[in-house]
């Protein structure tokens, strides 16, 4: 059977299964639209939340980051997942004991104001719309390679599936759905994982091979990654170039920004207890790591199999690099989509693959004949490509490419019903009409979702970069903006309405607007003046990447400086912050 055929197979039955869970579980009710009936027990809730966070990002774009990146890349495995711990003891089991749907909604009665709750609505809306542009990125790289389809055509399949679960099942069916994408994506992550390590190593623990020698070889995967890569001008894999600053920054705005994201917050709302919601952070955290422990090795297995693929002898020699024409299979399928691109810049038919902006090692390359790098591999086809270059058996990657598009509409579904719950609950009913009837509501949340799916999909068809680099600047918004007001209002009693809006006004406002202007996150030729990479104009040598740490410490100062500047909060809003942080039953003033 060919791979297309097989493709079509795994990924139609996949297709299947979510839309079947998405009529079985259909929401009959807002309540079930919003937050599942709050009936979501919490080991499903973990597997849903791994599923709602773990994204094209974390699937497609993690190994990607650590294959090009190296020691660098590690910087996004520790801020993705260090996040879970602020959850779990910082924020779920409060916002579970406060009972809302939104965290909007939350903003709104701690801070007794609805220009609190339409600033959270727009703070929220430019996190999810700039997290989504990244899935639908995920969604169109696919649907282009391995359903052999334009991006166009892969977006609109992409889009009509998730219409169908979450504008029909809500919460309730993009719950259980999550499961099961959750269960296909972490397969379709671990076997080629598997067979790989054994195949380079001979060890079938992926986590293992890390530190294994490669066969035939006498050295370590890390030594001979380090040997290839430095040979050709890379910079060695296990060191780093980012400055302690940037490194610190952006581990903190991605661990920050994942205790700030409102698709994940809204997910300790479905579950029946205060006790579940911690028990359901645990398990998200357990699942979650059985993808990213694997991430590491299978970077660095992808990279190695990839400098084989076009370092086929000594460096500089006649034969050391691969003909053009002899290139193997996958190159020439991953060309057609225009994510591996060869340019043959000195005539000779052979593939130059360096670093050709590397000062040092230039006069090197010269005398070699070579006038500049010649292939471009894009980031983030980096895991979907890894079992072709591989060679492994087609059901392999067909299992793979149903494993990419599970983590990308998850994670997708997941932030559109969040959008739709800001619209409809949030601003028509929490503002404009708060009578509403409940079958009107749902109505409305469910053309907001439709709404949305649209937008989203404009946004995935021009990006505002790779998968991985846009969901770091999303997780920065969550930083600096709904994050602090979210701290303060359980834990500081004395942030009033003014402070809250004040402190999520400047941290979203400075944040969006230092990437924007490096960046072009949306404005396309705006942004940039100075270059992406311009490291040179970064404030204190901090990237886009980690700025959402200086817009969250904004945030906090603005917010207790403007509160301590104005009247405290109501006694009986101080009286439930208190009543927020003690067990039930007990009385705070004892």
């Amino acid at each position: 059977m060919s791979l297309q055929m097989l493709t079509y197979i795994v990924v139609g039955l996949s297709f299947a299964l979510y839309i079947g869970i998405a009529i079985w579980s259909r929401a009959q009710n807002t309540g079930e639209f919003y937050i599942a009936g709050k009936s979501v027990s919490p080991l499903a809730n973990g597997m849903a939340t791994a599923a709602d966070w773990m994204s094209a990002s974390s699937f497609i774009s993690m190994a990607g980051l650590i294959a090009f990146m190296g020691y660098d890349g590690s910087v996004y495995l520790m801020g993705f997942t260090g996040g879970y711990v602020l959850l779990a003891l910082l924020l779920a089991p409060y916002l579970r004991k406060f009972g809302k749907f939104t965290v909007p909604e939350f903003i709104a009665e701690r801070y007794y104001s609805k220009t609190a709750r339409i600033v959270a609505v727009i703070c929220l809306l430019f996190i999810s719309f700039t997290y989504v542009a990244g899935q639908m990125r995920g969604v169109g790289i696919v649907f282009s390679r391995f359903l052999e389809v334009d991006v166009t055509t892969g977006l609109m399949i992409g889009m009509g599936i998730v219409f169908i679960y979450a504008v029909l099942g809500g919460m309730k069916g993009i719950t259980y759905t999550q499961v099961a994408q959750y269960c296909v994506l972490i397969f379709a992550y671990t076997v080629p994982a598997v067979f790989i390590a054994i195949q380079l190593t001979g060890n079938p623990i992926p986590q293992l091979a890390f530190g294994s020698e490669v066969v035939g070889s006498g050295t370590t995967l890390l030594d001979k990654l380090d040997d290839i890569v430095t040979s050709l001008g890379f910079n060695q894999y296990t060191s780093g170039t980012k400055s302690r600053i940037d490194v610190f920054c952006i581990t903190m705005a991605l661990m920050v920004g994942t205790a700030g994201l409102p698709h994940v917050i809204v997910r300790f709302f479905t579950v029946p207890k205060v006790r579940d919601a911690r028990l359901s952070a645990g398990y998200a955290l357990l699942f979650i790591a059985i993808l990213y422990t694997a991430a590491p090795v299978v970077g660095s297995m992808a990279r190695l199999n990839l400098m084989n693929t076009f370092q086929t002898g000594e460096v500089g020699t006649e034969d050391g690099n691969l003909l053009y024409d002899e290139r193997p299979d996958w190159v020439n399928t991953w060309e057609k989509t225009g994510l591996v691109v060869f340019d043959d810049k000195n005539g000779d038919g052979r593939v130059q693959y360096y670093d050709d902006s590397n000062e040092s090692f230039m006069p090197i390359a010269e005398q070699y004949g070579w006038k500049g790098n010649e292939l471009t591999v894009d980031i983030d086809i980096i895991v979907l490509a890894n079992p072709e270059i591989a060679n492994l058996p087609n059901w392999v990657i067909a299992l793979v490419a149903a494993g990419g598009i599970a983590a990308a509409l998850s994670t997708s579904a997941g932030l559109l019903l969040v959008i739709s719950a800001a619209v409809s609950y949030d601003l028509i009913k929490g503002i404009f009409m708060p009578n509403i009837s409940d079958k009107k509501e749902l109505m409305a949340s469910r053309i907001a979702a439709a709404f949305a799916i649209l937008v989203a999909g404009y946004l995935g068809f021009d990006p505002p970069g790779w998968v991985g680099q846009v969901v770091a600047f999303a997780f920065g918004l969550a930083a600096a903006s709904l994050f602090p007001v979210i701290l303060l209002g359980i834990f500081f009693k004395r942030v009033n309405r003014e402070g809250a809006i004040a402190g999520m006004l400047t941290g979203l406002v400075f944040t969006y607007g230092y990437i924007e202007f490096f960046k072009g996150l949306f404005l396309k030729g705006v942004g940039a003046p100075w270059g992406v990479n311009d490291a040179e104009h970064w404030f204190l040598g901090i990237s886009p990447e980690g700025i959402g740490v200086i817009g969250m410490c904004l945030n906090f100062t603005v917010a207790i400086a403007v509160s301590y500047l104005t009247r405290p909060p109501p006694e009986h809003i101080q009286h439930m912050v208190e009543q927020l942080r003690v067990p039930r039953h007990v009385d705070v003033k004892q």
